[in-house]
């Protein structure tokens, strides 16, 4: 069985939904690890009123008993908190009043789903598309995305994201282990290594929320403990580095991808671009460095992940830009809904979150097994094939 979820819900509807399927039974279940991840989404410098209205938590509804999974489709459920206010707006079932009091949308915002969402659909309110478009969806991915870091996790895989760049500041390398790196960028309010580069970048988004703008900037994911070959050469489909890159590409707002060296391997020789095969008796086959980011042919060769994600500005701004009412087909001014001047720290955890999911589904694709202890003897057994070649 394919490790596979699905979700509902709208950003102001009662609750977000996701159903798990193929998760194995067994697997020990940290509920506070869980909401942990919820919490991490939910922070970050130049968020909006929303975070301070909504505390994020998940509820297990199916699937676990007693703390483990029993093997059963696991559900999951994030109350909106903010639903009291919306609940005539939002009704499921049909209501009278006026546009005004359904709070009807009919002039589409620039950079949103709006537009596209009401010609494709055939829908006169666009509040149908934006309450699904709306990037309050990933508050259920990331909790999909924290059930597969358990698993991942039973396993020895570990998973740390940190901000590398919002708008014109960049943050300066660093030689931080992983478990370092997920303790420093933790405390800080825009997930950087750099206190100094955090100064900088809380100053510049403020300058940019008082302009009435907005600002993105790139976000970077580490995952260690990855055995080699998950993934495949020998369809397109089986490639993991593809199938990371549409999962990260699939996240609200984000507009590009790159793993390892990404796009610099465009500008330099291939000398400084393949990483060089050694071999020990301690450490067996392994790379002299990791500029292709712990891929080859599809395939995860054993070194560290490395995928970076770009977010573009949110689209929201509080200096909307012109579009065209689809009622009189005149021109206005976009219409302003509450919204974030910056949300990359953020975003840094949900693409920790779909890069778990994706590692965890090959993981799973590669190991098999209905039970933690199935796979974990499917494991060793590959271990043991790999100390012997």
């Amino acid at each position: 069985m394919s490790l596979r979820y699905l979700t509902a819900g709208e950003t102001h509807g009662p609750q977000l939904t996701a159903i798990i399927e193929g998760l194995p039974s067994n697997l020990k279940i940290d509920f506070e690890a869980l909401n942990f991840q919820l919490l991490r989404r939910q922070k970050g410098y130049g968020r909006g009123r929303r975070m301070q209205i909504e505390k994020d938590t998940a509820t297990i509804a199916g699937g676990v008993r007693h703390g483990y999974t029993t093997g059963a489709p696991v559900a999951l459920i994030v109350e909106n908190n903010d639903w009291k206010h919306w609940q005539n707006i939002m009704n499921i079932e049909p209501i009278e009043g006026s546009d005004e009091e359904k709070r009807r949308v009919h002039r589409p915002r620039p950079g949103h789903a709006d537009l596209n969402g009401g010609l494709k659909y055939n829908l006169k309110d666009l509040r149908n598309v934006l309450e699904r478009s709306s990037a309050r969806e990933t508050a259920i991915r990331v909790a999909c995305g924290a059930m597969a870091r358990q698993l991942l996790e039973h396993f020895g895989i570990k998973i740390a994201g940190h901000v590398i760049r919002i708008g014109e500041i960049e943050a300066p390398p660093h030689n931080l282990s992983l478990d370092e790196l997920r303790e420093v960028t933790e405390q800080s309010s825009v997930r950087v290594v750099d206190a100094e580069t955090e100064k900088k970048m809380e100053a510049y988004i403020d300058q940019i929320k008082q302009d009435g703008d907005s600002i993105g900037g790139i976000v970077e994911c580490i995952v260690e403990g990855v055995p080699v070959g998950l993934g495949s050469h020998v369809q397109y489909d089986r490639k993991l580095d593809g199938r990371i890159a549409q999962a990260v590409m699939s996240i609200n707002a984000f507009k590009g991808v790159e793993i390892g060296i990404g796009f610099e391997a465009g500008t330099i020789p291939g000398s400084k671009v393949h990483d060089e095969i050694l071999y020990s008796e301690e450490r067996g086959y392994y790379r002299a460095t990791n500029r292709l980011g712990g891929f080859e042919g599809g395939m995860t060769n054993g070194m560290p992940l490395v995928v970076r994600g770009v977010m573009k500005p949110i689209p929201t701004l509080y200096k909307p830009l012109q579009s065209v009412d689809i009622d009189t087909k005149e021109a206005f001014t976009a219409q302003v809904e509450r919204s974030d001047a910056c949300a990359v720290p953020a975003a840094s955890v949900v693409l920790e979150s779909v890069v778990a999911w994706e590692v965890a589904k090959a993981f799973l694709e590669k190991f098999g097994g209905d039970s933690i202890e199935e796979i974990e003897r499917n494991v060793k057994s590959y271990q043991e094939q790999l100390e012997n070649y």
